[in-house]
Order: structure tokens, then C-alpha cells, then sequence
């Protein structure tokens, strides 16, 4: 069996250096269908977030919420991409954000709002280090659709398709700076829900995509790790974590629950292994709609995984 390097050792250096970590709150629900999910940010935020980052070493500064326009005083221009314009200019300026974030040598912590506030946090991260990176995109959807494939016409759906650069033209704008990552580092965990369309993407485009039959017969250890190794390299390393990635009984307060997810327990292991690596320079926890929850226990879930920016238990 392959050895692999100590990656304890790793972390203790991360850990010895105090690293500032920025919060932005993305409290956007237009790239899905169902309302509060835009409220997820101040849950998370509630749920202990800042104590969590201190109790580690970091130094927090929360930049607070973008603005961002509701779906009330909107109309639905295509039904195949609802709310599209609109998602593109909130998501231009959150990217601008994440880069000020990036140049000022922080680290960006993002809070959403739905998953579709993954373009700007990647476009960002894109433009601020001048090539594409990775990213370990922890769910339970592969978000790989674009309009002309999209069973419900929702945003939150694309993101990371208009991130690889193959969700059309619909998609560009000059506050984006796309492709934004490398499909060759480009790691889905925790998959159980695919369309058609996304099964042909993860099958033409190098993607590695780690489903949960896959967690179940390797263990969640094992996926981490390829994750991890898949990830890294030159420009950026990003974490995207939606919260319907955990199994429904421990995060219920998500938009689009499939059951059979991470357990509590594998969801930290995977954080825990990620802090370890010691390669992560961004994250982003989002889809916790507190409508739906229980005494908070999605948006206190969300808190806890922000170990992976590098708490460990010793």
C-alpha cells in the first residue's frame, strides 16, 4: 500500500501562523424555488461561527451581507435559467469582494444563500490568482446543468458547469472571469442525485466524481484523501460545501434533501482531513434555510465543518 506523507505535519504549520479569515454573507435565494434559504447566512453566523474560527487561532472579520434583490420584485425572464441576469450581477459582485479578500491576504469565508453564489466565489478566487483552480465540491447534486438541460430551470443547479466554462453563453459577463477551475482537479463528493446530462458531463470532462455507494464501500478516509490529492496544485484550492451533502436527518433544513447522506462523523473526518492537508485557501458553506430547519441543526452543522480551515483536536 501507498504511504502518504504526515499530514499532521502540515496543518501544525498552517496552525502556527494565525491566518485572518474574512465572512461574507451571499444571502441569495433566486437560483432555486424555494424562499429562505436567504437567511441561511445570519443562521450560520448565529450558530456560532466566529467562536468556532477564534477558538483555533484565527482572526475573524466579517464584512457582513451583500446586497442582493429578491425574487418579489423580479420577473422571470427564462424559464430555462430563472433569474439569470440577476444572478450574474450578484455574483460579479461577490467575486470583486472575494478578490479584495484575496488581495488583502486573507482568507475568504462565503455564506449563502443557494449554491449559484459558487460562480462568483470561484470567479473571484479565478481572477485574484490569475489561473484556474481546484475545488472540492462536497453534495449531494453535481450542479452540472446548464439551461438547455435543466429539469427545473434553477440556477443553483449550474454553478459549477458555468464555473468549467460549459454552461453556454448565457453565462458570460464582465465581472466573471471563466473557466475558473481545472476539470482535471475538480472533485464531487458526496453524489446521489445526478440528471442525465450531468452523468455525460462527469464522463467527458476528467471530472472525479466520488458518490456516496462509492464512501460506502471505501470509506469516507479514502475519498478524502483522493479528494485532497485530486484538488491540489497551482493557483487556488477551494471547498464548497452544501449542506444537503449531510444525510437529511442531521441538516433537514436544506432546500432539496436526498437521503443517504454523510453522516455527522464522516462530514467532520473529511473536514478534519482537509484542515490536515493544510491546502485550503477559501470556503464556502451554503443552502441552509433555516424555514426548514430544525433548532438550527443544519446551520449549526455548517458551523462545525469550518474545521476545515484548521482546527484539530490536538
Amino acid at each position: 500500500m501507498r504511504s502518504r506523507p504526515d499530514r499532521r505535519v502540515a496543518s501544525r504549520a498552517v496552525a502556527a501562523t494565525p491566518r485572518t479569515v474574512t465572512v461574507v454573507g451571499a444571502p441569495l435565494d433566486l437560483g432555486q424555488g424555494r424562499r429562505g434559504v436567504d437567511m441561511g447566512p445570519s443562521a450560520i453566523r448565529y450558530a456560532g461561527l466566529e467562536e468556532r474560527l477564534t477558538s483555533f487561532g484565527c482572526r475573524v472579520v466579517d464584512r457582513g451581507n451583500l446586497v442582493v434583490p429578491e425574487p418579489e420584485a423580479l420577473a422571470v425572464r427564462d424559464e430555462r435559467a430563472r433569474f439569470l441576469p440577476e444572478i450574474l450581477a450578484a455574483c460579479a459582485a461577490l467575486a470583486a469582494l472575494v478578490g479584495d479578500v484575496v488581495s488583502d491576504g486573507a482568507l475568504p469565508l462565503v455564506l449563502g444563500g443557494d449554491h449559484s453564489v459558487a460562480l462568483g466565489t470561484l470567479a473571484g478566487l479565478r481572477a485574484a490568482a490569475g489561473e484556474p483552480g481546484g475545488v472540492i465540491w462536497i453534495d449531494a447534486h453535481g450542479d452540472l446543468n446548464a439551461p438547455a438541460t435543466s429539469p427545473s430551470g434553477n440556477v443553483h443547479g449550474m454553478p459549477l458547469a458555468a464555473a468549467l466554462g460549459l454552461a453556454g453563453d448565457a453565462f458570460a459577463h464582465p465581472g466573471l472571469t471563466l473557466p475558473a477551475v481545472d476539470p482535471r482537479r475538480v472533485v464531487l463528493v458526496g453524489l446521489r442525485s445526478l440528471d442525465p446530462a450531468e452523468r455525460a458531463l462527469i464522463r467527458d470532462s476528467g471530472i472525479r466524481a466520488i458518490t456516496m455507494t462509492e464512501i460506502d464501500r471505501i470509506g469516507i478516509e479514502r475519498a478524502a484523501q483522493e479528494a485532497i490529492d485530486r484538488a491540489s496544485g497551482s493557483g487556488f484550492v477551494h471547498v464548497s460545501l452544501d449542506l444537503d451533502a449531510l444525510d437529511p436527518e442531521i441538516a433537514p433544513g436544506v432546500g432539496t434533501p436526498v437521503k443517504g447522506g454523510l453522516t455527522y462523523r464522516e462530514a467532520h473526518l473529511a473536514c478534519e482531513d482537509i484542515a490536515e492537508a493544510g491546502i485550503v485557501g477559501s470556503l464556502e458553506l451554503v443552502e441552509v434555510n433555516p424555514i426548514l430547519d430544525r433548532e438550527n441543526a443544519s446551520a449549526l452543522a455548517a458551523s462545525s465543518t469550518a474545521i476545515a480551515l484548521g482546527q484539530s483536536i490536538l
